[in-house]
């Protein structure tokens, strides 16, 4: 599969020159670079993958079980552009079960989750099996034995990104989610990393 990060040279036109990082999160790293949580103080945070500037924030997050693709950024707007329903985010994920070509068809045209403890019904996007795995590194905790039954890999891309949205999706339809990746954000991809890789950039070409 053709995939590639586009490296972009390139100086900002503003008075402060802002930083941008890409980032390959790892399964159980927090989306962030501080600890709120009171009672699991033992959480790993992204400054443990590299040294970054005060102000740096994370687009999006990914939550502590999912991995893949985080873009990093000192530069608000940025980081709005990102998020917003412009940007596609593609996802790689693994789903208990073998999923059917109508869960599929459901997801596309959208489903009812909780949000904010309201129903909301997802936007239409983009939902496709994958016929093998893909080729993706290892996870540092094993997904589960295959003795508990099958399970099947699709390809999912929105353009918004409610709380834990993609799982939400897959358990609406039937099919818990087991493994999440994010592997794309507009034409940005994680194909020459690994996981805990930084990667500096002067401008995201999105």
């Amino acid at each position: 599969m053709g995939w590639q990060i586009n490296l972009v040279r390139a100086t900002m036109p503003d008075e402060r020159i802002h930083r941008h990082f890409v980032i390959y999160k790892p399964f159980g790293y927090l989306s962030q670079f501080v600890n709120n949580q009171t009672r699991r103080r033992n959480k790993n945070l992204l400054g443990a993958l590299g040294e970054f500037p005060e102000g740096t924030m994370a687009i999006g997050r990914l939550d502590e079980a999912s991995e893949g693709l985080l873009l990093l950024t000192t530069d608000g707007q940025v980081s709005e552009y990102v998020r917003s329903r412009k940007v596609e985010k593609e996802y790689y994920v693994q789903v208990d079960g073998i999923i059917t070509a109508e869960a599929l068809d459901q997801l596309r045209h959208g489903v009812i989750i909780s949000v904010n403890k309201s129903k909301y019904t997802t936007l239409p996007c983009q939902a496709s099996i994958l016929e093998s795995p893909p080729g993706l590194p290892d996870r540092s905790r094993k997904v589960r034995d295959d003795r508990h039954g099958p399970t099947s890999w699709i390809s999912m891309t929105i353009r918004e990104g409610k709380f834990r949205q993609v799982r939400k999706m897959t358990a609406a339809v039937g099919y818990p989610t087991l493994r999440l990746v994010r592997i794309r954000i507009g034409n940005m991809n994680i194909s020459v990393m690994m996981p805990g890789d930084v990667i500096r950039l002067e401008k995201f070409e999105i």
